[in-house]
């Protein structure tokens, strides 16, 4: 292998264990496999993971061993946004929830309310925050690439980066947000403990990722597309609290998340043979039945936790 792609043993983020774990799954992740397109948001599901494990203390799923995360850096800086397409059923998906965090937490003026975004793409939620009146908005994104299709007047709020020590000023957010982001990161310890600080006493922490413990994670098994090179580690409701807690957030809420999707996007997750895939979606392409929105529960959950 490519020395700049030695595989690192990886820990519980939980309880710090490193070999009482249970084998799930073997890697079948190749050197040729570390590209920037391999490791862009909502490829085509290819079933590529390393190694997963189950911690047996306390039953956080993992990827282990995993290239190191200066790596993850420079692949995510290069990697490319390839979901226009399904942008304005992100925006209703995720925007729900935003909003359900909100009412949760109290915040009462949204003027004078900070909101921030990791891994926030190219920045439509971030222009839906602006529309609603929060008073400070700002967005953390590491691909170039999702960082210029932004809009001009959204650009200068994205910082293009990874989260960094000291990048935020302390206590400036009401809410922070990460959908679908919180399952790549490699270190989501340090991830917590930054956003903790950046957060207000009383403001509060929105995550929205893979669930693992999914009804449809549970049938697919190894075939389900979460389990791939892109995650680090994999929560359930259980587990994603116990990481929280253990950075001194208090638990609001965590249930599962419903997605508004088009039947074209649907088609793109399906568990079948990608040529078949590729075609469907070609008959799909531009047609009023692609288009067609639906709400799903698709194996995700969602956690609101408050910061005292």
């Amino acid at each position: 292998m490519n020395p700049q792609f030695t595989l690192h043993e990886t820990i519980c983020a939980i309880c710090g264990s490193k070999e009482n774990s249970t084998e799930l799954y073997k890697a079948n992740v190749t050197p040729n496999d570390f590209t920037p397109e391999i490791f862009s948001a909502r490829r085509l599901p290819d079933k590529i993971h390393y190694r997963i494990v189950r911690c047996n203390n306390c039953g956080l799923v993992r990827s282990d061993p995993t290239i190191h995360s200066n790596i993850l850096t420079t692949l995510y800086a290069k990697s490319i946004q390839n979901y226009d397409l399904e942008v304005k059923n992100l925006t209703d998906t995720y925007f729900k929830y935003v909003q359900e965090a909100i009412k949760i937490l109290g915040i009462k003026s949204i003027p004078k309310a900070g909101f921030l975004e990791i891994g926030c793409g190219s920045g439509f939620l971030l222009e839906k925050a602006i529309e609603y009146g929060f008073g400070l908005v700002l967005g953390i994104e590491p691909s170039v690439e999702a960082v210029n299709k932004s809009s001009a007047h959204i650009r200068p709020a994205i910082i293009c980066d990874m989260l960094q020590p000291g990048m935020l000023q302390k206590e400036n957010f009401d809410l922070i947000c990460m959908f679908q982001v919180f399952d790549h990161i490699a270190n989501p310890n340090a991830l917590l403990s930054e956003c903790v600080k950046a957060l207000k006493p009383g403001g509060g922490l929105l995550i929205f990722n893979h669930d693992v413990r999914a009804l449809s994670a549970l049938v697919l098994g190894e075939n389900s597309p979460i389990f791939d090179v892109e995650h680090t580690y994999l929560y359930n409701q259980n587990t994603i609290g116990k990481i929280a807690q253990k950075h001194g957030l208090k638990i609001k809420i965590i249930s599962s998340a419903t997605n508004r999707i088009s039947l074209r996007h649907l088609t793109h997750l399906l568990p079948i043979k990608q040529s078949i895939k590729l075609y469907l979606l070609n008959k799909l392409k531009n047609t009023v039945f692609g288009n067609f929105v639906i709400s799903l529960k698709l194996g995700n959950l969602f956690i609101i936790a408050q910061k005292p």
